[in-house]
């Protein structure tokens, strides 16, 4: 005998469901005023000039490179050779060790701070810089010079693997929520004072040296500029407390039970390469990981097409003037500069994705019209295609630095950043101007580079849409961090009924 089941009753199931939610509030944690940091404005700005003046090192340092790229091939590389292609494998061999720097780095910096390792790589990224400017030409000494310019391309890549990692790491544990993406467009403000300083300078010593004195030994100058200019950044970073974030992270663990056993056991600083957290890295944040890969290739491909390849690919490939280049190329990185910190606060009101969106697909319809333009063979047309690119890669400058952080939890944070950015930067970023000088002199066609960065643009598109928004809202694993009291009291307020004081 079949017997049919009543109709579920629609009062009920509205009841159950509510009564379910309620216990669900009940159940959840409730953020308290003593659990919110109140962040420091004067502090805030001191953090995010300290760790912008590291990231203005590490690309002054690429930014010379790369303008002196078409020199350097001649200094340090035996004449009938592919100067040029040489000169850019040398460049792109530094970023092999990257992700050995950010393997090492990234987790020494979430177990004994950010604040020391930060310290750690500026002290090797400007001693890499000053020694380039110490090595004696390929025709002194043969071979050995570019060995010697090799291996410090190795110390400055293996120390780079730290940098920008634990930079926008620092800056995000600093920043209040609502106002991560305008501190963080501080940093890749550093990238591009590191580039102009960089192609001002050359454009100085060109217009004032002459080329043939820059070959003998003007192109040495702004190497050993760099090593006064990592001082200035060390010292900036050594008066800096730890970020909050970090200390309420290494408060917890203090107070923890298994916290005496933990130190017990802790490994000694040379092993400090800590298993525990890299294993924790690749089995809990492989997702989070493959996003911030996809991002940074994508981003990384755009940015080292603009701002390293291009002033070598104008010079060698389409024959311009290397001092007409540089001026074109300062004026559209000042104006890049002048609107990143509005992209910041864009990014912070409207969401990391819509700008993100706006830059990738903007390289995607626009960088072959743009390497059109660069044939025409006139300043103006040059600038107005440099402009093009720059406005589509300050919308990626302005939100990248807010936005990779926070695909990460507190505990792993500077370790997965270092990790998955670095790979993405070894693979696709250092590569990108051996591989577009390759497309052109194999395929005789000067529009190759543009198809190469179009398509990395889809690839950015992908990742974009693959990730969750995350402007306004609390780092993973870290308290809620508010710009003034009022704002604390509010947040608590509206999280529990109890009064707040």
């Amino acid at each position: 005998m079949n017997h049919e089941e009543p109709a579920p009753d629609p009062a009920a199931l509205k009841r159950h469901r509510n009564l379910f939610r309620a216990i669900q509030r009940q159940l959840r944690p409730r953020i308290r005023r003593s659990d919110i940091t109140v962040t420091d404005e004067k502090t805030v700005r001191r953090a995010t000039k300290a760790a912008a003046v590291g990231n203005a090192m590490e690309w002054f340092d690429f930014g010379i490179y790369a303008y002196l790229a078409v020199t350097i091939g001649k200094v340090f590389f035996p004449a009938g050779s592919t100067q040029l292609l040489a000169s850019f494998t040398a460049f792109a061999a530094s970023f092999l060790v990257r992700p050995l720097g950010g393997l090492f780095f990234g987790p020494l910096g979430d177990r004994i701070g950010r604040k020391k390792v930060l310290a750690l790589t500026m002290m090797l990224m400007a001693a890499g810089t000053f020694c380039i400017g110490l090595i004696p030409s390929y025709h002194s000494v043969g071979i050995i010079s570019p060995v010697l310019l090799l291996v410090c391309r190795l110390v400055q890549g293996f120390s780079t693997g730290g940098e920008y990692g634990g930079a926008a790491t620092f800056i995000a544990e600093y920043a209040p929520d609502k106002r991560r993406g305008f501190f963080g467009s501080f940093l890749e403000l550093g990238t591009l004072t590191g580039y102009t300083g960089a192609a001002a300078l050359v454009l100085l010593l060109n217009t004032t040296l002459g080329p043939q004195t820059m070959l003998d030994w003007g192109w040495r100058i702004p190497f050993l500029v760099g090593g006064p200019i990592g001082v200035v950044g060390l010292y900036l970073r050594m008066k800096l407390d730890e970020t909050p974030a970090f200390q309420k992270r290494a408060a917890e663990l203090s107070h923890s039970p298994e916290a005496s056993t933990e130190e017990a056991n802790a490994p000694k600083l040379s092993e400090n390469v800590p298993q525990k957290e890299l294993k924790t890295v690749f089995a809990e944040q492989w997702r989070a990981l493959l996003l911030c890969v996809g991002l940074v290739a994508a981003y990384n491909v755009t940015d080292y097409m603009l701002l390293s390849y291009m002033p070598a690919y104008l010079t060698d490939a389409l024959g311009y003037e290397n001092s007409m280049e540089l001026v074109a190329a300062i004026i559209a990185m000042v104006a890049m500069m002048t609107v990143l910190q509005r992209v910041g606060n864009l990014n912070d009101r409207f969401g990391r994705r819509p700008v993100l969106l706006a830059g990738m697909i903007g390289f995607l319809l626009l960088t072959v019209p743009a390497f059109a333009l660069f044939q025409q063979g006139s300043f103006i047309a040059v600038l107005v295609g440099l402009l093009i690119l720059g406005a589509c890669l300050v919308c990626l400058l302005g939100t990248m630095s807010a936005t990779l952080p926070a695909l990460f939890p507190t505990d792993v944070r500077y370790g997965s950043l270092s990790i998955g950015y670095n790979v993405a930067t070894a693979v696709f970023g250092g590569t990108a101007p051996g591989v577009m000088t390759y497309l052109v002199d194999s395929t005789n066609d000067n529009l190759a580079p543009a198809y190469y960065a179009s398509g990395a643009a889809v690839l950015g598109i992908v990742s974009v849409l693959c990730m969750k928004e995350t402007a306004q809202q609390p780092l993973q694993g870290s308290p809620p961090s508010v710009s003034t009291d009022e704002e604390a009291r509010e947040m608590a307020r509206s999280q529990t009924n109890e009064p707040t004081f």
